[in-house]
């Protein structure tokens, strides 16, 4: 007698997953997210600064954005609709430079940067003794500071609005101090009109407490005991700092609420910066009134020789060439099937 299995279907609960918020609940305003992608080919260290640029802009952003070769800017605005992305960072290479367009949708405008130097995040963490990387680190949004912008030209002005809405605006009577854990630096030098791009982590130390002390607290760990004749020795034996590892008054801020086990509402700690990566000098070039369109607000090179002008025109040009390349090899495509489909009617007729 043959026998028979029960089959059931299993039944699996889908996971839900809670949608980012648009409005920020205490300010009211709209909070920005953004999309990183590129347009064109890119070698492999630009592609990897692009990761570091997708995980710099978290949490309001798509890390594993998926990018396709036949996708345009068209397909990456129609979503941004439905999602609330505001502002498109896209990358791109050239023969002589590349080059990061920072644009604000649906209509602009588009500040264009070239990249004169960069340095990876894996770069900056190998330069160091002690890289710090807590988990919880890209959980909240970094903090936008701007150095030397004020200088009065339309452009400039222009480039700090647009990195100022970039990120989410704070309310330093609300704003909770354990979310501010990183820190974007960007200094404009008007003597070479390069702009320093710098990525930090922002870490606290309390201050008149010994560095023992602080570490005995932050890792709950027993300490060694056995070759001290008295506690004290444990809490005043040189060789591991001074009482005070931040005497600076300039470093130092004055907390008005505990954040950690270490760093107590009332209590003096030292502000430590902390570089993550990545690490750019940037070039800002032209600035255009549309999505990567429209007139031209400034251009950097002006009216001078026109091989500069072609170099200027050979980054806007990368989208073309590669939905051309596009376009050519679903040609080849369609004239080899029917090439084939030729072939074989050729066969059916002898």
């Amino acid at each position: 007698m043959a026998r028979f299995k029960n089959k059931k279907k299993l039944f699996v609960k889908p996971v839900v997953k809670k949608n980012q918020p648009n409005v920020n609940h205490i300010t009211g305003d709209k909070i920005p997210k953004s999309f990183v992608f590129s347009r064109g080919k890119l070698p492999g260290p630009v592609r990897q600064l692009q990761m570091d640029l997708r995980k710099l802009m978290l949490p309001y952003t798509a890390l594993n954005l998926k990018e396709k070769r036949r996708n345009n800017l068209k397909d990456f605005l129609n979503v941004a609709g439905p999602m609330g992305v505001t502002h498109f960072l896209i990358l791109s290479k050239t023969e002589t430079a590349p080059y990061l367009r920072v644009a604000r949708t649906p209509q602009g405008p588009t500040l264009t940067f070239k990249i004169q130097e960069y340095s990876l995040a894996a770069d900056i963490a190998q330069s160091q003794l002690r890289p710090r990387c807590p988990q919880d680190l890209f959980k909240t949004p970094p903090l936008i500071v701007l150095s030397g912008f004020g200088t009065g030209e339309q452009h400039l002005k222009l480039a700090t609005i647009m990195f100022q809405n970039i990120f989410p605006a704070i309310d330093i009577n609300t704003v909770n101090l354990s979310s501010c854990q990183r820190i974007v630096l960007l200094n404009y030098n008007k003597d070479t009109k390069l702009i320093d791009f710098r990525h930090y982590s922002i870490r606290l130390q309390p201050v008149c407490v010994s560095r023992r002390i602080r570490k005995f607290v932050q890792n709950h760990q027993v300490p060694d005991l056995r070759n001290l004749q008295d506690v004290s020795d444990f809490v005043t034996k040189a060789g591991y700092g001074s009482e005070s590892e931040a005497d600076d008054e300039a470093a130092t801020v004055t907390l008005t609420s505990d954040i950690g086990r270490v760093n107590r509402a009332s209590a003096k700690s030292a502000v430590r910066l902390q570089e993550i990566g990545p690490r750019m000098t940037l070039q800002l070039t032209k600035v255009e009134e549309g999505l990567c369109s429209g007139g031209v607000i400034f251009n950097e090179y002006g009216n001078v020789s026109e091989k500069k002008k072609h170099e200027d025109a050979d980054e806007n040009m990368v989208t073309d060439e590669a939905d051309e390349e596009e376009e050519n090899e679903d040609n080849d495509e369609d004239q080899e099937e029917e090439d084939g489909d030729n072939e074989a009617e050729s066969g059916d007729e002898d």
